[in-house]
């Protein structure tokens, strides 16, 4: 079985973390780093929820992520691309922080715990739609062939 749906926004990244003591609460608090982080884990978990309407898969997982990534406008001349610009995002965010964040917004929807996660391929490329694609199989005894 696989699901595939489109996220559309501007991937964000996740897993660094920044921390400040706050005087009023005596602690020290937590918070993602990256802004716009939290915008993109809501989009993506508002457009995973239609896609697991039975609640989170259950057993060994293969996912693939293909984040698309706006050019930026220094890539362009008056005749559209310029063939000096980059074909590939070889630029930050990095793909696996991009999976971090992304793979955080699907716990509790597509899965109980990205540990289910058996197999990944991330992917990164430009393009005019910004977004993210994702597709999740669930690798069960029907489906999977066993290595010998």
């Amino acid at each position: 079985m696989s699901t595939s749906f489109w996220v559309p926004g501007i991937p964000k990244p996740g897993g660094s973390k920044r921390g400040f003591y706050s005087a009023k609460l005596k602690r020290v608090i937590i918070t993602d780093a990256c802004k716009g982080n939290k915008d993109w884990k809501n989009s993506v978990s508002m457009n995973a929820n239609s896609h697991f309407p039975n609640g989170p898969l259950q057993g060994p997982l293969e996912v693939h992520f293909e984040f698309h990534i706006p050019r930026p406008k220094g890539h362009f001349g008056k005749k559209g691309v310029r063939p000096s610009a980059p074909q590939y995002p070889a630029v930050r965010p990095d793909c696996t922080k991009l999976i971090r964040s992304t793979e955080d917004a699907l716990t509790g929807i597509a899965w109980d715990d990205d540990s289910q996660i058996v197999t990944q391929l991330g992917t990164k490329r430009y393009s005019q739609k910004a977004g993210a694609q994702i597709t999740v199989t669930c690798l069960t005894s029907d489906t999977e062939e066993a290595p010998w």
